[in-house]
């Protein structure tokens, strides 16, 4: 059930995600990223009415509104207003803010935890501030304007990197449900080690993505995969040192560099492969690429390491990851390396 409270909010957000991509037309994308961040608020102080794990499973699963509309919105955005190499390196950044999101969050989550779990919850506000911040700041562009020829429409290169998106996020997100239960010897049972494994985790993220269009100039096209690797050598740190903090930490910068990597490098190739009238709906059909990815992680690989093992542990769940990530970007490896460009 911890793990289904982490992937809850993706079952939302893919279904918003694909309503964004049609609503452009009807609906500026700033108005939406303000109601997003409006929804995000509320529904992360829903938890304070009562102490009801089922009321914060259902205000997780509504966290996916505002989840859906950021992810997909937030790429359509900057595509808007930028191209080229110009825009990998502005949606490096991106990612890169996503990260000192999460670590700005999950280190004064801890210290409103101490005085009690449920004073984390006024973090929340945050959305209130994203929702005050965008309508100050946010240019309006108005609505996506289409006609006879440039209609919102994606092509087979947008499903086919969706379609990576989703393994890599089958594979990366159990860093994030199972760290915390595999850590093992003096380490057992630290929510302080978790939460810094964590917090590297995102602090990778913020490195990798200010550097992003560094990177790109050099992996090229092989970038998506040289990500995907990343985990798989992270992965493999975690299952064999699952008590060793060094190597923990090691293993938790290599598997931030994946998503910091992948996710904006992906959102770029999506976009750069429409005309601009289809980047928000081809940014939303990545998104539910990754969100699907994360929502049937923990049913697939615990279905698989019971399958196979007899049996479910988080050293069986990585063991499948880290086969399964390496194994995938062998693949994509392979069938780019039979194209001219991307």
């Amino acid at each position: 059930m911890v793990q289904m409270l982490v992937t809850a909010p993706t079952f939302l957000s893919i279904v918003v995600a694909i309503i964004s991509g049609g609503l452009v037309v009807k609906i500026s994308k700033k108005k939406m990223l303000i109601f997003a961040g409006l929804m995000a608020g509320i529904t992360g102080f829903l938890p304070f009415l009562a102490d009801s794990f089922m009321l914060l499973f259902v205000s997780r699963i509504l966290y996916g509104l505002a989840l859906g509309l950021c992810i997909a919105l937030n790429t359509a955005v900057v595509a808007e207003f930028f191209e080229g190499d110009e825009r990998v390196s502005v949606m490096g950044i991106q990612a890169a803010s996503v990260g000192a999101g999460m670590v700005l969050v999950t280190t004064l989550g801890g210290v409103l935890g101490k005085y009690g779990f449920q004073n984390a919850y006024y973090l929340n506000i945050i959305g209130f501030i994203a929702m005050i911040l965008i309508a100050l700041f946010l240019p309006e562009t108005g609505t996506t304007k289409v006609s006879k020829h440039e209609k919102i429409e994606l092509n087979g290169e947008v499903y086919k990197v969706a379609f990576i998106g989703v393994i890599e996020m089958l594979f990366l997100i159990t860093f994030t449900t199972n760290i915390a239960m595999h850590i093992s010897g003096n380490l057992a049972g630290s929510t302080t080690v978790s939460g810094n494994l964590t917090g590297i985790f995102s602090g990778a993220q913020i490195v990798v993505g200010l550097i992003l269009g560094a990177i790109t100039k050099v992996t090229k096209k092989y970038t998506l995969p040289v990500a995907m690797l990343c985990f798989s050598i992270g992965g493999l740190l975690i299952l064999l040192f699952p008590s060793n903090y060094v190597m923990l930490m090691i293993g938790a910068v290599c598997c931030g560099f994946s998503q910091g990597m992948f996710i904006p490098t992906a959102m770029v190739e999506v976009s750069n492969a429409v005309n601009p009238t289809s980047t928000t709906m081809a940014a939303a059909c990545m998104t539910c690429g990754n969100c699907f990815g994360q929502l049937i992680s923990p049913t697939v690989l615990n279905g698989a390491s019971k399958m196979m093992f007899g049996e479910v542990t988080t050293s069986h769940v990585y063991l499948i990851a880290t086969v399964g990530m390496t194994i995938a970007a062998v693949v994509v490896i392979l069938l780019r390396a039979r194209k001219k460009s991307i």
